[in-house]
C-alpha cells in the first residue's frame, strides 16, 4: 500500500511539535572521485562540514537521523538521461552512491520516518543535461532528476516542485523538465550574463506544452540576504502556494555565500538557513558551494538546525562583518524589477500558455548548441516534440558529439509516465521505425519508455540492444 500524503500547502512546519520533527541526513564524501587533486570539486567539500556538525553534537540530537549512503541502479540513471553509448560510460560508482543516497532519503520521507530530509553528497549533478556525452559543469548524471522519476514510479507522485538555489543557473534540471507541465523549475542565480553557463532568463519559461512551469529568477551579482528574501516572500512562495505540488525538492547550492571564489553574490549562512525555513523543502540535495572552510560549515549546519526546527540565531562566521554586505539601491532596484517582471508573466500564466501553444503546429521543433565546458565536447541537438491535446507528449532527439577521438550520433525517444495511450504507441512506433532505418554511423538508438519502466539502448553498429 502506498503512503498517503498531505499536499505540501498543508504540512507546515511551524505548527508541529518540535519534539515530533526529525530532518534525515546523509553524507557521502565520494573519497574516490574528483576531477583532479586540486579542482574545487573535491572530498573537502563535506569533510569540514562533517568535522563541524559533529563538533556542534547535531548528530547526538533526536531530532537528527543519519542514514547510510545508498546505490542507485543503472535502470535508475536510464529513466532520465541517454548516456552515450551507454550508462556505465558516464558514471563511476561515486555517482551510483551519490544519487542512490538521495533516493534513501526520498524512501525515509515517502515512508513516513522523517519529517524532512538533506542528502549532503557528490558529485552533484543540476548541469547534467537528458543526453550525457561527458561531464560539464561537474555533473555527468542529474541527482535531483533521478531522484524525482524514481518518485514518481515508485510512489505515483504527479506534481513536483524543484527550487535550485545554487549561484548557477541548474540548465541540466530545466532542459530535463522543460517539456514536462507537471514538474515546476524555479532557479534563482546569479545573471547567467556574468556566470556560467550563461543561460537561466526570464524569457526561459518552458516549452509550448509545459508553458510558464519554468521560473528563471536571475539575480545582480551583489545580492544579499535581504534581496533573496525579498524574491523568497513576494514571488517564489506565492508561486509554490499556487501550485500546490505533492513534494517540494531542493537543489541545495551554496555557493552564494559572500565568501564563494567562484561567483559574486552576499548570501550568509543565516541567511541560507532562515530561506530554508521559508521554503520547507521536503528533500534537499546538495549541489555546488566551494567556499570549503569559510562557507560549508555554516551554512550547512545552519539548513539542517532550520530543517530540524531547532534555533540556528547563533550559526555565524568568523569573518562576517555587520553591515558589510548591504546591497547597493542599483542592485536593489534590479532585483525588484526582476520580480515585478515574473509576477505580471505569473499572473498571466495561463493566457501566455494558451497563446503559446496555439503558434506551434502539431510538433514543436528545437534546435540547440551544448558545451561541455569540463570535457571539452561541443554537442548539436535536435528536438523534437509531439504537442498533444490530452497529454505532455513524448519527444525525440537527435544528438551529435565532437569529441578529440571520435563523433558520436544518437536519437533518443522519451515516452513520459502520464503520456496518453495514442502518445505512447506513436513514440515505440518511432522507435521502430528508427531502427528499421538506422546507419551503422548512428551509434545507439534509445527508448525511454516510461509508462512500462522499459529502457532500450540499441546499437545499429554492434547489432546489439541493451535493456534496463
Amino acid at each position: 500500500m502506498q503512503p498517503t500524503l498531505k499536499p505540501w500547502n498543508q504540512r507546515r512546519w511551524d505548527t508541529m511539535d518540535p519534539k515530533s520533527r526529525s530532518t534525515g541526513l546523509v553524507f557521502f564524501p565520494a573519497f574516490d572521485w574528483a576531477i583532479s587533486p586540486t579542482h574545487p570539486e573535491r572530498e573537502e567539500r563535506l569533510l569540514y562540514t562533517k568535522d563541524q556538525i559533529f563538533e556542534e553534537g547535531l548528530m547526538d540530537l533526536p531530532q537528527v537521523v543519519e542514514y547510510k549512503a545508498g546505490f542507485a541502479t543503472e535502470k535508475d540513471v536510464a529513466r532520465v538521461h541517454f548516456c552515450v553509448p551507454d550508462v556505465r560510460a558516464q558514471i563511476t560508482d561515486a555517482h551510483l552512491i551519490s544519487v542512490g543516497s538521495a533516493m534513501v532519503l526520498a524512501d525515509a520521507f515517502m515512508q513516513g520516518e522523517v519529517t524532512n530530509a538533506f542528502a549532503l553528497v557528490r558529485p552533484p549533478g543540476h548541469h547534467a543535461m537528458r543526453v550525457a556525452h561527458g561531464n560539464r559543469g561537474f555533473c555527468n548524471i542529474n541527482n535531483e532528476a533521478i531522484m524525482i522519476e524514481y518518485l514518481r514510479h515508485k510512489y505515483g507522485l504527479r506534481r513536483l516542485v524543484i527550487v535550485d538555489t545554487d549561484v548557477h543557473h541548474g540548465d541540466g534540471t530545466q532542459e530535463i523538465f522543460y517539456h514536462d507541465p507537471d514538474v515546476l523549475f524555479i532557479s534563482f542565480h546569479q545573471d547567467g550574463r556574468t556566470l556560467y553557463p550563461g543561460s537561466g532568463f526570464i524569457p526561459e519559461l518552458g516549452g509550448p506544452g509545459a508553458y510558464c512551469s519554468n521560473i528563471n529568477i536571475p539575480l545582480p551579482p551583489g545580492t544579499s540576504d535581504e534581496g533573496i528574501h525579498y524574491v523568497l516572500d513576494n514571488l517564489v512562495m506565492p508561486i509554490i502556494r499556487d501550485f500546490d505540488p505533492e513534494i517540494v525538492v531542493n537543489s541545495a547550492g551554496q555557493d552564494n555565500h559572500f565568501t564563494d571564489p567562484l561567483a559574486s553574490m552576499r548570501w550568509t549562512a543565516h541567511g541560507y538557513a532562515l530561506l530554508n525555513e521559508k521554503l520547507r523543502p521536503d528533500i534537499a540535495v546538495l549541489e555546488g558551494g566551494y567556499a570549503i572552510e569559510t562557507a560549508l560549515p555554516y551554512v550547512n549546519t545552519g539548513i539542517i538546525l532550520a530543517m530540524a526546527g531547532l534555533d540556528y540565531s547563533h550559526v555565524r562566521e568568523p569573518d562576517l562583518q555587520p553591515g558589510a554586505l548591504k546591497m547597493s539601491p542599483s542592485t536593489k532596484e534590479r532585483v525588484h524589477e526582476v520580480v515585478r517582471d515574473l509576477q505580471e508573466i505569473w499572473a498571466n500564466r495561463k493566457e501566455l500558455a494558451r497563446k503559446r501553444k496555439e503558434e506551434v503546429g502539431a510538433y514543436y521543433e528545437n534546435n540547440k548548441r551544448i558545451y561541455y565546458d569540463t570535457d571539452q565536447i561541443e554537442e548539436r541537438q535536435t528536438e523534437r516534440v509531439k504537442m498533444c491535446a490530452d497529454c505532455a507528449g513524448y519527444l525525440k532527439i537527435s544528438s551529435s558529439a565532437e569529441k578529440m577521438w571520435n563523433n558520436q550520433r544518437i536519437i533518443g525517444i522519451s515516452i513520459p509516465l502520464y503520456a496518453c495511450p495514442a502518445c505512447q504507441k506513436e513514440a515505440r512506433d518511432v522507435f521502430l521505425k528508427e531502427k528499421e532505418q538506422a546507419k551503422p554511423t548512428t551509434d545507439v538508438i534509445y527508448l525511454q519508455d516510461k509508462p512500462n519502466d522499459t529502457f532500450i539502448e540499441w546499437s545499429p553498429y554492434r547489432k546489439e540492444e541493451r535493456r534496463y
